[in-house]
């Protein structure tokens, strides 16, 4: 499954009107493209997204047309406007209204130092920025239109920095609008923080949830060939430091089998249904023999969405988060936080959870192992065991608040662990929050 989007554009949109006449509006059109060749340039602008610039508009009805074929467009995830000159706001209300995709609206200007000494009205009439800006920002603050504001010349990293990260979100923002997942049983019993109104989330996001059976599932996995299952044994023998227990010939390889069996059958339904996220329920697990835990891990590692429990709104979100991130150093995961160190000179916490955790945090090459599992009613699961590189990250969560979504995140510090945890046998992360 991709992570990257191979055809996503963002569409640059210049701003001006008729009445400067076409000389002037020629000059507009180069110094936009110029802009937008800029920014396409950077190649911090995004994550396999083209940014595609579009004729100046300078009318009503060319704008309500563009900000229409946006909306049709699946390859649209999202606009950049700017007014090079002055254009009248009004004309923009019905073409915004429209609107849903992500906006960044770009205050910028063609040149970055003024030419003091040459300044005549020609110049000033073509360099009206500072005016056509403000009168966009007044209409968009005037219908209530959410969009991320970037302030600055095009040539500076900060400006192209602020504009990749909005370009990162409307990727996620596209993802969640086209994402399929899937959840094998329903909700852990009496859990509420995991539960929501998967109806409001298609409305909302466009994001569809669907359950099946977990015995679904179970039929996928009895149906693995023998050969998918030696050729995934091997492959985890080369990836992974094997626990000596888990090697061909010993007493728990036939639990090694099993884990990849649960890989390729999981894998090929999520593959045979366009799913790109999916959950699990340790309540909830029918025929199978163990927790999926091996498989969940390498699914996250390739891109996929995952959430613990039923929890489909951290399943989606991990798998935004994945498309968002895709290119940059580092890893996303599903991760609960556990416990504190609350010690005046700490202040830190212990994240992991039973099994699944995702390898593309590891700090060095994860151990496979297989220990007890004192819920869910099966035999020894077989998991990914590692400690998380330390690195800067962020702490995300989305929770249905009944009548709204809420997403809560916080900076952290990734730390390695202050002393080795020899008896937890699960993937950690150990992490400050920031500020403190």
């Amino acid at each position: 499954m991709p992570l990257a989007p191979t055809d996503s554009e963002v569409w640059f949109l210049t701003g001006s009107q008729a009445l400067y006449g076409e000389d002037t509006l020629a000059q507009v059109a180069a110094q936009s493209r110029q802009i937008c060749e800029t920014i396409a340039a950077d190649t911090a602008a995004g994550p396999a997204v083209r940014i595609v610039w579009k004729p100046v508009l300078t009318e009503a009805d060319a704008i309500r047309r563009m900000c229409l074929d946006a909306e049709a467009d699946d390859r649209c995830i999202g606009l950049i406007a700017w007014m090079h000159t002055f254009s009248p706001a009004k004309m923009w209300i019905t073409g915004l209204a429209s609107l849903r995709k992500p906006l960044l609206h770009l205050h910028t200007q063609a040149n970055r130092r003024l030419p003091w000494s040459t300044i005549d009205m020609d110049f000033m009439n073509l360099n009206q920025a500072a005016h056509g800006d403000r009168e966009f920002g007044h209409i968009q603050s005037r219908i209530g239109l959410a969009r991320k504001t970037v302030t600055g010349h095009v040539s500076s990293p900060d400006v192209s920095h602020r504009i990749a990260a909005w370009t990162r979100a409307a990727v996620g923002r596209a993802e969640f609008a086209r994402l399929r997942l899937a959840r094998f049983g329903d909700n852990m019993r009496d859990v509420a923080v995991t539960e929501g109104d998967k109806v409001e989330a298609q409305f909302r996001f466009g994001t569809s949830v669907n359950t099946y059976g977990v015995n679904e599932l179970v039929a996928a996995v009895d149906a693995v060939d023998e050969n998918a299952v030696a050729a995934l044994t091997e492959e985890y023998a080369d990836r992974y430091t094997l626990a000596p227990e888990l090697l061909p010939g010993k007493e728990r390889h036939t639990s090694l089998r099993y884990a990849a069996r649960i890989e390729a059958g999981l894998r090929g339904f999520l593959t045979g249904g366009g799913f790109t996220a999916f959950t699990t329920n340790f309540e909830d697990l029918g025929g199978l023999r163990q927790l999926p835990g091996l498989a969940v891990q390498r699914l996250m590692a390739d891109g996929y969405g995952f959430g613990g429990e039923g929890d489909w709104k951290t399943s989606a979100l991990l798998r935004a988060a994945k498309a968002m991130a895709y290119g940059l150093p580092g890893g996303t995961s599903f991760m609960e936080d556990y416990t504190y160190d609350l010690a005046p000179d700490s202040g830190l916490v212990l994240g992991a959870h039973m099994l699944e955790v995702c390898p593309s945090l590891a700090a060095a090459t994860p151990s496979c192992e297989i220990h007890p599992l004192s819920i869910g009613g099966r035999e020894d699961p077989v998991r990914l065991v590692f400690d998380a590189a330390p690195a800067p990250g962020v702490v995300v969560g989305l929770a249905d608040m009944g009548s709204r979504f809420r997403l809560v995140a916080n900076r952290i510090d990734v730390v390695g662990p202050p002393e080795p945890l020899p008896l937890l046998p699960v993937a950690r992360a150990v992490w400050r929050p920031e500020p403190d």
